[in-house]
């Protein structure tokens, strides 16, 4: 299965842009979590079936109401991460 991994810049903290992610992620059934990140981007890692990941990668360059995305910077998958990704879909606090 496809793994996304990537990095959301722009107005997407305090928006309910991670409650927008978990959400839409939910709606493809895809695993994996979204987190704030200390620079004011959100962080996502999900995996699932291609036409899914692309759905929700889409998506996520749109965002909710309220945000500017900026970019969605790919990120590499570090090694150390558990290969296990939560199902359904969380939000990291």
């Amino acid at each position: 299965m496809p793994n996304l991994h990537v990095r959301v810049v722009g107005k997407v903290q305090g928006v309910g842009f991670r409650w927008f992610v978990r959400e839409q992620a939910r709606r493809c059934e895809l695993a994996g979590w979204v987190a704030n990140r200390p620079d004011g981007s959100v962080e996502i890692v999900s995996t699932g079936h291609e036409e899914c990941i692309e759905r929700f990668r889409r998506a996520l360059e749109v965002g909710p109401p309220g945000a500017r995305v900026e970019a969605v910077v790919e990120l590499e998958r570090d090694e150390r991460e558990p290969a296990d990704l939560p199902f359904p879909f969380v939000v990291v606090r």
